[in-house]
């Protein structure tokens, strides 16, 4: 295995990782231990080009800093991404490859499971290394975290409905949901259980057949959800569909998703904030799934009431956001990165 430093100016450390033995082709990204240990999860997807999968992975451990600051967590922020298609280049071998690689970072990353991912993948990854969390098995195993993201998601989203409605029940309003995975299967449930209309779409028919069948659901296609008629629209798939081509189309009032990095670029913010659609930062939005690993990492008795306690507290963190954003009449997403700005200020003087 080859584990190659990558130079960059704006991370602590990224490598690239090359095992030609099981044609593992990855990369690690830990951009700020400021705050404690990075911590962030492993995603495997078919990248068109090794460019996309660094500007994939530098960007998400960006967005991991400022999740884990603003969910009050003592880690900082990392990532690590796979080239190649979960469903047929996935192996045991190659995972336990990745796991070597992780392992070589000494701490200074953890990981856990994200999109293309599972629990029984971390295992793998486990008989490598021991900086791994979302295990299903251990004194401290948390488990898959999609369920304790899309609670954090579906608080988001109860938050901006109460700050664009005055009325945080859902009962009623429609939600366009982006996105069919682990975190927004859940999040599709806790609506529909709260009395939500939902607008779906996935790139696998066949979990659109089953949200139609078990959420009464509205199918469209996958560029048709930017301009479904909804009240909120709630990304949970990939990130950067927050742009100068989809926004003029939105015809929502809110956006709170799961999403990472929803934004393509700073100046997308503002494009939300002048059509008047609040925008429920998403770092601090989709804050619970670390909140979940860290229970791992951190190795937290009581972990119930641990992660209630965090979930909680991030959802006063998105209320006050949303509240100066409106004092100040500026984006929230300003105003997040405001907050977690001086976060890590604080700790690093």
């Amino acid at each position: 295995m080859t584990i190659t430093t990558i130079p960059t100016s704006s991370h602590e450390e990224v490598v690239r990782v090359e095992d030609k033995a099981t044609g593992l082709v990855g990369f690690i990204a830990i951009h700020s231990t400021t705050l404690g240990p990075a911590a962030g999860g492993l995603r495997m997807r078919p990248y068109a080009s090794e460019d996309d999968a660094l500007t994939d992975v530098k960007r998400l451990s960006e967005g991991m800093t400022y999740k884990n600051a603003a969910a009050g967590l003592p880690l900082g922020g990392g990532k690590a991404v796979i080239m190649g298609d979960p469903r047929t280049e996935k192996t045991p071998e190659l995972l336990r490859a990745f796991g070597k690689a992780v392992e070589a970072c000494q701490g200074r990353y953890w990981t856990a499971e994200d999109m293309g991912m599972t629990t029984g993948d971390m295992a793998e990854l486990a008989k490598e290394t021991r900086y791994v969390a979302g295990l299903a098995d251990g004194e401290f195993a948390s488990g898959d975290p999609s369920p304790i993201t899309a609670r954090g998601i579906f608080n988001s989203i109860r938050r901006a409905a109460l700050h664009q409605f005055d009325n945080p029940s859902l009962r009623g309003r429609t939600i366009a949901v982006q996105g069919l995975g682990n975190v927004g299967w859940n999040l599709c449930y806790r609506l529909a259980a709260a009395g939500a209309k939902l607008i779906v779409t996935d790139i696998n028919p066949e979990r659109v057949k089953m949200a139609v069948t078990s959420f009464g659901a509205e199918a469209v296609g996958l560029d048709e959800i930017y301009a479904a008629k909804a009240d909120i629209f709630a990304p949970c798939a990939i990130g950067g569909i927050l742009n100068a081509d989809t926004i003029p189309q939105l015809r929502v009032e809110a956006v709170a998703g799961g999403a990472n990095n929803q934004l393509a670029t700073p100046e997308d913010a503002k494009r939300l904030h002048d059509r008047g659609i609040l925008y429920a930062p998403d770092f601090v939005a989709n804050g619970g799934g670390i909140i979940n690993v860290a229970t791992e990492i951190l190795e937290i008795s009581g972990r119930v009431d641990w992660v209630d306690d965090k979930l909680a507290a991030l959802d006063a963190t998105m209320d006050a956001i949303l509240s100066e954003a409106a004092r100040r009449k500026v984006s929230p997403a300003d105003v997040a990165q405001d907050v977690v700005g001086q976060t890590i200020r604080t700790k690093a003087a």
